[in-house]
Protein backbone atom coordinates (compact mmCIF):
# COMPACT_ATOMS: atom_id res chain seq x y z
CA UNK A 1 0.00 0.00 0.00
CA UNK A 2 1.24 3.45 -0.87
CA UNK A 3 1.53 5.81 2.22
CA UNK A 4 2.18 8.89 0.18
CA UNK A 5 -1.63 10.13 1.89
CA UNK A 6 0.57 10.24 5.44
CA UNK A 7 2.27 13.02 4.24
CA UNK A 8 -0.23 15.74 4.61
CA UNK A 9 0.78 15.19 8.34
CA UNK A 10 3.99 16.94 7.75
CA UNK A 11 2.30 19.28 5.45
CA UNK A 12 -0.04 20.45 8.87
CA UNK A 13 2.91 20.32 10.61
CA UNK A 14 2.90 24.00 11.73
CA UNK A 15 -1.32 23.61 12.73
CA UNK A 16 -0.84 20.41 14.51
CA UNK A 17 1.91 21.42 16.44
CA UNK A 18 0.11 25.29 17.02
CA UNK A 19 -2.84 23.39 18.08
CA UNK A 20 -1.32 20.87 20.37
CA UNK A 21 0.18 23.74 22.56
CA UNK A 22 -3.07 26.00 22.13
CA UNK A 23 -4.39 22.82 24.06
CA UNK A 24 -1.81 22.41 26.76
CA UNK A 25 -2.44 26.25 27.26
CA UNK A 26 -6.16 25.78 27.71
CA UNK A 27 -5.63 22.84 30.35
CA UNK A 28 -9.09 22.06 30.61
CA UNK A 29 -10.43 19.64 32.97
CA UNK A 30 -13.16 17.18 32.99
CA UNK A 31 -16.41 18.10 30.92
CA UNK A 32 -15.66 21.60 30.73
CA UNK A 33 -13.14 21.78 27.94
CA UNK A 34 -15.31 24.13 25.82
CA UNK A 35 -12.18 26.19 24.42
CA UNK A 36 -10.23 22.82 23.76
CA UNK A 37 -13.40 21.17 22.16
CA UNK A 38 -14.39 24.32 20.17
CA UNK A 39 -10.90 24.74 18.53
CA UNK A 40 -10.70 20.89 17.59
CA UNK A 41 -14.34 21.42 15.98
CA UNK A 42 -12.72 24.70 14.03
CA UNK A 43 -9.89 22.50 12.63
CA UNK A 44 -12.12 19.83 11.55
CA UNK A 45 -14.57 22.29 9.67
CA UNK A 46 -11.85 24.29 8.05
CA UNK A 47 -10.67 20.72 6.90
CA UNK A 48 -13.97 19.83 5.62
CA UNK A 49 -15.58 17.36 8.24
CA UNK A 50 -19.11 17.88 8.81
CA UNK A 51 -18.94 18.45 12.55
CA UNK A 52 -21.72 17.56 15.10
CA UNK A 53 -21.50 18.63 18.58
CA UNK A 54 -22.92 17.66 21.56
CA UNK A 55 -22.70 14.08 21.29
CA UNK A 56 -24.87 12.05 23.32
CA UNK A 57 -26.18 15.32 25.03
CA UNK A 58 -22.57 16.49 26.30
CA UNK A 59 -21.66 19.76 25.60
CA UNK A 60 -17.90 19.13 25.00
CA UNK A 61 -17.93 15.39 22.73
CA UNK A 62 -18.05 15.76 19.42
CA UNK A 63 -17.53 14.07 16.02
CA UNK A 64 -15.63 15.07 12.57
CA UNK A 65 -16.99 12.83 9.68
CA UNK A 66 -15.68 12.18 6.44
CA UNK A 67 -16.32 10.17 3.49
CA UNK A 68 -19.47 7.60 2.41
CA UNK A 69 -20.02 3.94 2.88
CA UNK A 70 -18.15 1.55 4.79
CA UNK A 71 -15.94 0.21 6.67
CA UNK A 72 -16.35 3.36 8.66
CA UNK A 73 -13.10 4.11 11.39
CA UNK A 74 -13.01 5.70 14.10
CA UNK A 75 -10.02 7.90 15.49
CA UNK A 76 -10.40 8.55 19.15
CA UNK A 77 -9.31 11.99 20.52
CA UNK A 78 -9.01 13.23 24.37
CA UNK A 79 -8.14 16.76 25.26
CA UNK A 80 -8.95 16.75 29.03
CA UNK A 81 -6.17 18.17 31.53
CA UNK A 82 -5.83 17.28 35.45
CA UNK A 83 -6.47 19.37 38.46
CA UNK A 84 -3.51 20.91 40.24
CA UNK A 85 -0.90 20.30 37.43
CA UNK A 86 -0.39 24.08 36.25
CA UNK A 87 3.24 24.04 34.95
CA UNK A 88 5.72 25.74 32.92
CA UNK A 89 6.51 24.67 29.92
CA UNK A 90 10.08 23.50 28.96
CA UNK A 91 11.99 23.76 32.26
CA UNK A 92 13.34 20.46 34.72
CA UNK A 93 12.20 22.31 37.56
CA UNK A 94 8.37 22.67 39.31
CA UNK A 95 7.93 25.85 38.65
CA UNK A 96 3.52 26.70 38.54
CA UNK A 97 2.72 29.02 35.74
CA UNK A 98 -0.55 30.05 37.52
CA UNK A 99 -3.12 27.68 35.81
CA UNK A 100 -4.99 25.12 38.39
CA UNK A 101 -4.60 22.62 35.87
CA UNK A 102 -2.22 21.38 33.51
CA UNK A 103 -1.69 18.21 30.44
CA UNK A 104 0.09 16.09 33.13
CA UNK A 105 -1.66 13.16 30.72
CA UNK A 106 -0.44 14.45 27.39
CA UNK A 107 -4.02 14.99 25.93
CA UNK A 108 -2.95 17.83 24.26
CA UNK A 109 -0.89 15.78 22.49
CA UNK A 110 -3.22 13.01 22.10
CA UNK A 111 -6.55 14.97 20.55
CA UNK A 112 -4.36 16.54 18.36
CA UNK A 113 -2.41 13.23 17.02
CA UNK A 114 -6.11 11.84 16.38
CA UNK A 115 -6.84 15.13 14.52
CA UNK A 116 -3.55 14.62 12.30
CA UNK A 117 -4.76 10.67 11.34
CA UNK A 118 -8.42 11.94 10.99
CA UNK A 119 -6.77 14.58 8.28
CA UNK A 120 -4.33 12.03 6.68
CA UNK A 121 -6.94 9.16 6.12
CA UNK A 122 -9.25 12.15 4.30
CA UNK A 123 -6.31 12.69 2.13
CA UNK A 124 -6.46 9.27 0.75
CA UNK A 125 -10.28 8.77 0.51
CA UNK A 126 -9.69 12.42 -1.66
CA UNK A 127 -7.26 10.89 -3.77
CA UNK A 128 -8.62 7.21 -3.91
CA UNK A 129 -11.71 7.49 -4.26
CA UNK A 130 -12.17 4.62 -2.44
CA UNK A 131 -15.81 3.63 -0.50
CA UNK A 132 -14.76 4.47 3.50
CA UNK A 133 -15.74 6.85 5.86
CA UNK A 134 -13.55 7.93 9.11
CA UNK A 135 -14.92 9.76 12.22
CA UNK A 136 -12.82 11.88 14.08
CA UNK A 137 -14.68 11.23 17.98
CA UNK A 138 -14.04 14.16 20.35
CA UNK A 139 -13.94 12.72 23.66
CA UNK A 140 -14.24 14.39 26.84
CA UNK A 141 -13.30 13.90 30.57
CA UNK A 142 -10.95 10.80 30.11
CA UNK A 143 -9.56 11.08 33.00
CA UNK A 144 -12.01 10.51 35.75
CA UNK A 145 -15.47 11.55 33.88
CA UNK A 146 -15.30 8.50 31.30
CA UNK A 147 -16.60 10.40 28.57
CA UNK A 148 -16.41 7.53 25.95
CA UNK A 149 -18.26 4.81 28.40
CA UNK A 150 -21.27 7.98 28.58
CA UNK A 151 -21.17 7.94 24.67
CA UNK A 152 -20.78 4.24 24.39
CA UNK A 153 -24.06 3.76 26.58
CA UNK A 154 -25.93 6.08 24.41
CA UNK A 155 -24.95 4.52 20.97
CA UNK A 156 -22.19 7.04 19.65
CA UNK A 157 -19.63 4.07 18.57
CA UNK A 158 -22.11 1.62 17.26
CA UNK A 159 -21.36 2.70 13.88
CA UNK A 160 -18.26 2.17 13.58
CA UNK A 161 -16.77 -1.00 12.03
CA UNK A 162 -13.37 -0.74 14.04
CA UNK A 163 -11.46 2.48 16.17
CA UNK A 164 -7.70 3.53 16.61
CA UNK A 165 -6.10 5.86 19.68
CA UNK A 166 -2.95 6.44 21.08
CA UNK A 167 -1.23 7.76 24.02
CA UNK A 168 1.71 9.70 24.82
CA UNK A 169 4.50 7.33 27.26
CA UNK A 170 7.30 6.69 27.84
CA UNK A 171 8.11 4.40 25.41
CA UNK A 172 7.22 3.58 21.89
CA UNK A 173 5.05 0.71 20.19
CA UNK A 174 1.63 -1.09 20.28
CA UNK A 175 -0.10 -0.26 23.74
CA UNK A 176 -0.95 -3.92 24.94
CA UNK A 177 -2.13 -2.70 28.33
CA UNK A 178 -4.65 -4.81 30.19
CA UNK A 179 -6.65 -1.59 32.06
CA UNK A 180 -9.16 -2.20 34.51
CA UNK A 181 -12.55 -1.82 34.97
CA UNK A 182 -13.83 0.76 37.39
CA UNK A 183 -16.80 2.72 38.78
CA UNK A 184 -16.96 5.92 40.37
CA UNK A 185 -19.32 6.28 43.65
CA UNK A 186 -20.16 8.96 46.09
CA UNK A 187 -21.31 8.69 49.65
CA UNK A 188 -23.15 11.44 51.42
CA UNK A 189 -24.21 10.77 55.27
CA UNK A 190 -26.55 12.97 57.43
CA UNK A 191 -26.45 13.07 61.11
CA UNK A 192 -27.75 15.37 63.67
CA UNK A 193 -25.69 18.44 64.47
CA UNK A 194 -24.97 19.52 68.49
CA UNK A 195 -22.12 21.25 70.80
CA UNK A 196 -19.75 19.10 71.06
CA UNK A 197 -18.54 19.84 74.01
CA UNK A 198 -21.97 20.24 76.39
CA UNK A 199 -24.02 18.04 74.26
CA UNK A 200 -22.54 15.55 72.36
CA UNK A 201 -24.77 12.67 73.32
CA UNK A 202 -27.46 14.59 71.34
CA UNK A 203 -25.28 14.58 67.68
CA UNK A 204 -24.81 12.09 65.91
CA UNK A 205 -21.93 12.45 63.75
CA UNK A 206 -21.80 12.06 59.46
CA UNK A 207 -17.63 11.98 59.74
CA UNK A 208 -17.70 9.58 62.13
CA UNK A 209 -19.24 7.50 59.90
CA UNK A 210 -17.36 8.54 57.00
CA UNK A 211 -14.33 7.48 58.65
CA UNK A 212 -15.67 4.02 59.81
CA UNK A 213 -16.98 3.46 56.44
CA UNK A 214 -13.07 4.10 55.57
CA UNK A 215 -12.13 1.21 57.98
CA UNK A 216 -14.22 -0.75 56.83
CA UNK A 217 -13.28 -0.40 53.13
CA UNK A 218 -9.23 -0.70 54.28
CA UNK A 219 -10.45 -3.91 55.91
CA UNK A 220 -11.96 -5.26 52.70
CA UNK A 221 -8.70 -5.09 50.97
CA UNK A 222 -7.59 -8.64 52.78
CA UNK A 223 -10.68 -9.95 51.13
CA UNK A 224 -10.92 -8.98 47.71
CA UNK A 225 -8.94 -10.31 44.84
CA UNK A 226 -5.13 -9.00 44.40
CA UNK A 227 -6.04 -7.01 41.11
CA UNK A 228 -8.62 -5.03 42.41
CA UNK A 229 -8.02 -1.46 43.85
CA UNK A 230 -10.39 0.68 46.32
CA UNK A 231 -9.13 3.91 46.84
CA UNK A 232 -11.19 7.13 48.45
CA UNK A 233 -11.02 10.86 48.96
CA UNK A 234 -12.95 12.49 51.85
CA UNK A 235 -14.87 15.52 49.74
CA UNK A 236 -16.67 16.99 52.83
CA UNK A 237 -15.69 16.75 56.23
CA UNK A 238 -18.46 18.55 57.61
CA UNK A 239 -16.86 21.99 58.30
CA UNK A 240 -13.86 23.15 60.42
CA UNK A 241 -15.16 23.61 63.79
CA UNK A 242 -14.06 20.72 66.05
CA UNK A 243 -16.62 21.77 68.91
CA UNK A 244 -19.82 21.02 66.50
CA UNK A 245 -21.04 17.43 65.82
CA UNK A 246 -20.51 17.11 62.14
CA UNK A 247 -24.02 16.47 60.81
CA UNK A 248 -22.98 16.03 56.79
CA UNK A 249 -19.99 14.31 55.57
CA UNK A 250 -19.00 13.00 52.18
CA UNK A 251 -16.68 10.38 50.56
CA UNK A 252 -15.64 9.59 47.09
CA UNK A 253 -15.19 5.97 46.05
CA UNK A 254 -13.30 4.34 43.21
CA UNK A 255 -13.54 0.82 42.61
CA UNK A 256 -11.36 -1.11 40.32
CA UNK A 257 -11.13 -4.76 39.04
CA UNK A 258 -10.28 -6.61 35.54
CA UNK A 259 -13.47 -7.22 34.58
CA UNK A 260 -16.50 -4.97 35.08
CA UNK A 261 -18.77 -7.86 36.94
CA UNK A 262 -15.97 -8.10 39.45
CA UNK A 263 -16.19 -4.35 39.64
CA UNK A 264 -20.21 -5.04 40.28
CA UNK A 265 -19.76 -7.49 42.97
CA UNK A 266 -16.95 -5.57 44.58
CA UNK A 267 -19.38 -1.77 44.72
CA UNK A 268 -22.19 -3.57 46.29
CA UNK A 269 -19.74 -5.00 49.08
CA UNK A 270 -18.96 -1.25 49.42
CA UNK A 271 -21.85 -0.24 49.80
CA UNK A 272 -22.31 -3.04 52.44
CA UNK A 273 -19.94 -1.24 54.50
CA UNK A 274 -21.24 2.35 53.84
CA UNK A 275 -24.58 0.87 55.69
CA UNK A 276 -23.08 -0.34 58.58
CA UNK A 277 -21.03 2.90 59.31
CA UNK A 278 -24.59 4.41 58.96
CA UNK A 279 -26.02 1.96 61.38
CA UNK A 280 -23.03 2.06 63.94
CA UNK A 281 -22.96 6.05 63.64
CA UNK A 282 -26.77 6.37 63.94
CA UNK A 283 -27.15 8.56 60.35
CA UNK A 284 -28.48 7.96 57.32
CA UNK A 285 -26.73 7.01 53.86
CA UNK A 286 -27.31 7.69 50.52
CA UNK A 287 -24.83 7.46 47.08
CA UNK A 288 -25.20 8.31 44.17
CA UNK A 289 -23.01 6.33 40.99
CA UNK A 290 -21.62 8.91 39.06
CA UNK A 291 -19.53 7.00 36.51
CA UNK A 292 -17.96 3.74 35.37
CA UNK A 293 -15.63 2.23 32.59
CA UNK A 294 -14.78 -1.09 31.15
CA UNK A 295 -12.01 -3.07 30.98
CA UNK A 296 -9.68 -3.32 27.67
CA UNK A 297 -10.48 -6.25 24.86
CA UNK A 298 -7.11 -6.48 22.68
CA UNK A 299 -6.98 -7.32 19.20
CA UNK A 300 -4.09 -8.69 17.53
CA UNK A 301 -4.72 -8.58 14.22
CA UNK A 302 -4.93 -4.84 14.51
CA UNK A 303 -2.15 -4.59 16.71
CA UNK A 304 0.03 -6.68 14.04
CA UNK A 305 -0.60 -4.59 11.83
CA UNK A 306 0.13 -1.29 13.71
CA UNK A 307 3.83 -2.92 14.20
CA UNK A 308 3.89 -3.24 10.85
CA UNK A 309 2.83 0.35 9.64
CA UNK A 310 5.47 1.49 12.79
CA UNK A 311 8.21 -0.22 11.04
CA UNK A 312 7.25 1.08 7.72
CA UNK A 313 7.11 4.76 8.98
CA UNK A 314 9.99 4.63 10.89
CA UNK A 315 10.32 6.17 14.35
CA UNK A 316 11.45 10.32 14.18
CA UNK A 317 15.06 11.54 13.97
CA UNK A 318 16.02 12.08 17.72
CA UNK A 319 17.86 15.18 17.91
CA UNK A 320 20.77 15.82 20.31
CA UNK A 321 18.66 18.68 21.57
CA UNK A 322 16.07 16.51 22.13
CA UNK A 323 18.48 14.00 24.17
CA UNK A 324 20.19 17.36 25.91
CA UNK A 325 16.14 18.17 27.07
CA UNK A 326 15.19 14.26 28.00
CA UNK A 327 18.96 14.18 29.72
CA UNK A 328 18.60 17.16 31.77
CA UNK A 329 15.37 16.48 32.91
CA UNK A 330 16.20 13.10 33.95
CA UNK A 331 18.93 14.19 35.71
CA UNK A 332 16.77 17.29 37.13
CA UNK A 333 13.48 15.79 38.22
CA UNK A 334 13.60 11.95 37.57
CA UNK A 335 15.96 10.59 39.49
CA UNK A 336 14.10 10.01 42.23
CA UNK A 337 11.78 7.31 39.79
CA UNK A 338 12.97 3.89 39.72
CA UNK A 339 12.87 3.77 35.85
CA UNK A 340 15.20 6.80 34.87
CA UNK A 341 17.41 6.29 32.56
CA UNK A 342 20.27 9.11 31.96
CA UNK A 343 22.12 6.96 29.09
CA UNK A 344 19.26 6.53 27.03
CA UNK A 345 16.41 9.17 28.00
CA UNK A 346 14.52 8.92 25.11
CA UNK A 347 12.95 5.44 24.21
CA UNK A 348 11.74 6.72 21.03
CA UNK A 349 12.80 2.53 19.20
CA UNK A 350 9.42 0.93 18.35
CA UNK A 351 9.12 -2.23 21.16
CA UNK A 352 9.22 -5.40 19.34
CA UNK A 353 5.44 -6.62 19.01
CA UNK A 354 4.37 -10.67 19.64
CA UNK A 355 1.32 -11.63 18.69
CA UNK A 356 -0.87 -12.24 22.15
CA UNK A 357 1.27 -10.62 24.58
CA UNK A 358 -0.70 -8.83 27.50
CA UNK A 359 0.92 -6.57 29.65
CA UNK A 360 -1.31 -6.26 33.22
CA UNK A 361 -1.86 -2.73 34.05
CA UNK A 362 -3.72 -1.19 37.24
CA UNK A 363 -4.99 2.17 35.55
CA UNK A 364 -8.19 2.30 33.84
CA UNK A 365 -8.84 4.09 30.39
CA UNK A 366 -12.49 4.54 29.03
CA UNK A 367 -11.13 3.56 25.52
CA UNK A 368 -11.90 -0.36 27.03
CA UNK A 369 -16.05 0.72 26.27
CA UNK A 370 -15.13 1.53 22.90
CA UNK A 371 -13.07 -2.10 22.56
CA UNK A 372 -16.14 -3.90 23.74
CA UNK A 373 -18.12 -2.30 20.81
CA UNK A 374 -15.76 -2.64 18.21
CA UNK A 375 -11.87 -3.88 17.20
CA UNK A 376 -9.64 -1.57 18.95
CA UNK A 377 -6.00 -0.86 18.79
CA UNK A 378 -3.43 1.33 20.12
CA UNK A 379 -0.49 3.31 19.45
CA UNK A 380 2.01 4.60 22.36
CA UNK A 381 4.91 7.32 21.47
CA UNK A 382 7.87 8.39 23.48
CA UNK A 383 6.92 11.77 24.01
CA UNK A 384 8.23 12.26 27.14
CA UNK A 385 11.91 11.34 28.81
CA UNK A 386 12.56 7.47 30.04
CA UNK A 387 10.64 7.05 33.50
CA UNK A 388 8.41 10.08 33.63
CA UNK A 389 5.43 9.68 35.12
CA UNK A 390 1.87 9.88 34.16
CA UNK A 391 -0.37 12.40 36.21
CA UNK A 392 3.09 14.51 37.15
CA UNK A 393 4.13 17.85 36.32
CA UNK A 394 7.19 16.72 34.80
CA UNK A 395 4.44 15.22 32.30
CA UNK A 396 3.23 18.72 31.94
CA UNK A 397 6.61 20.55 31.57
CA UNK A 398 7.13 18.01 28.59
CA UNK A 399 3.90 18.89 26.60
CA UNK A 400 5.36 21.29 24.28
CA UNK A 401 8.51 20.38 23.66
CA UNK A 402 10.02 19.75 20.00
CA UNK A 403 10.05 16.05 20.85
CA UNK A 404 6.39 15.91 21.94
CA UNK A 405 5.38 17.17 18.84
CA UNK A 406 7.83 14.91 16.13
CA UNK A 407 6.38 11.70 17.77
CA UNK A 408 2.92 12.55 17.81
CA UNK A 409 2.99 13.33 14.24
CA UNK A 410 4.62 10.12 14.36
CA UNK A 411 1.45 8.13 16.26
CA UNK A 412 -0.58 10.37 13.72
CA UNK A 413 0.80 8.54 11.03
CA UNK A 414 0.26 5.10 12.39
CA UNK A 415 -3.26 5.09 13.32
CA UNK A 416 -3.78 6.55 9.89
CA UNK A 417 -1.82 4.01 8.07
CA UNK A 418 -3.92 1.15 9.85
CA UNK A 419 -6.89 2.76 9.08
CA UNK A 420 -6.64 3.17 5.61
CA UNK A 421 -5.36 -0.27 5.66
CA UNK A 422 -8.32 -1.53 7.10
CA UNK A 423 -10.09 -0.11 4.56
CA UNK A 424 -8.62 -1.40 1.45
CA UNK A 425 -7.82 -5.18 3.26
CA UNK A 426 -11.37 -6.76 3.44
CA UNK A 427 -9.33 -9.85 5.09
CA UNK A 428 -7.97 -7.97 7.79
CA UNK A 429 -10.50 -6.36 8.48
CA UNK A 430 -12.98 -9.50 8.76
CA UNK A 431 -9.95 -11.10 10.99
CA UNK A 432 -10.35 -8.43 13.43
CA UNK A 433 -14.03 -8.29 13.58
CA UNK A 434 -13.74 -11.99 13.81
CA UNK A 435 -11.18 -11.86 16.98
CA UNK A 436 -13.31 -9.71 18.62
CA UNK A 437 -16.51 -11.39 18.54
CA UNK A 438 -14.43 -13.97 20.56
CA UNK A 439 -12.97 -12.03 22.62
CA UNK A 440 -16.21 -10.26 23.94
CA UNK A 441 -18.27 -13.25 23.65
CA UNK A 442 -22.03 -13.65 23.25
CA UNK A 443 -23.39 -10.97 25.36
CA UNK A 444 -21.63 -8.51 24.13
CA UNK A 445 -21.03 -4.58 25.85
CA UNK A 446 -23.14 -4.30 28.28
CA UNK A 447 -23.02 -0.40 29.31
CA UNK A 448 -21.47 -0.17 32.91
CA UNK A 449 -23.17 3.23 33.76
CA UNK A 450 -26.83 2.55 34.54
CA UNK A 451 -29.50 5.20 32.45
CA UNK A 452 -30.18 7.85 34.12
CA UNK A 453 -26.59 9.21 35.69
CA UNK A 454 -25.67 12.12 33.30
CA UNK A 455 -21.39 13.03 33.40
CA UNK A 456 -20.84 15.20 36.47
CA UNK A 457 -17.71 17.24 36.42
CA UNK A 458 -15.32 15.91 39.29
CA UNK A 459 -14.43 19.74 40.36
CA UNK A 460 -18.34 20.29 41.10
CA UNK A 461 -18.73 17.57 43.92
CA UNK A 462 -15.59 18.92 45.67
CA UNK A 463 -13.18 16.10 44.00
CA UNK A 464 -9.58 16.33 42.69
Amino acid sequence: MDLNFLKIIDEKREMLDGIADELWEFAETAYKEFKSAGRLCQALREEGFQVEEGLAGIPTAFCGKYGTGRPVIGILGEFDALEGLGQAAGVVEKRPNGRKSGHGCGHNLLGTGALGAALAVKRFLETSGHAGTVVYFGCPAEEGGSGKAFLARDGAFDCLDAALCWHPDEETGVRTKLSLANCLVLYKFDGKASHAGSHPYLGRSALDAVELMNVGANYLREHMIPEARVHYAITDTGGCFPNVVQAHAEVLYMIRAPRNDQVRELYKRVCDIAAGAALMTGVKVEHTFLKACSNTILNDAMQQDLYEKMLRIGSPEITPEDEAFAAEMTRCALMDFPKADVEHPIHWEIKPYAPGEETPNFSSTDVGDVSWICPTAQVTAATVAYGTPGHSWQMTAQGKAPLAHKMTRFAAKAMAATAVELMVNEDLLQKAKDEHRRRVGKEGYIAPIPQGVRPTPLEDIGAQ
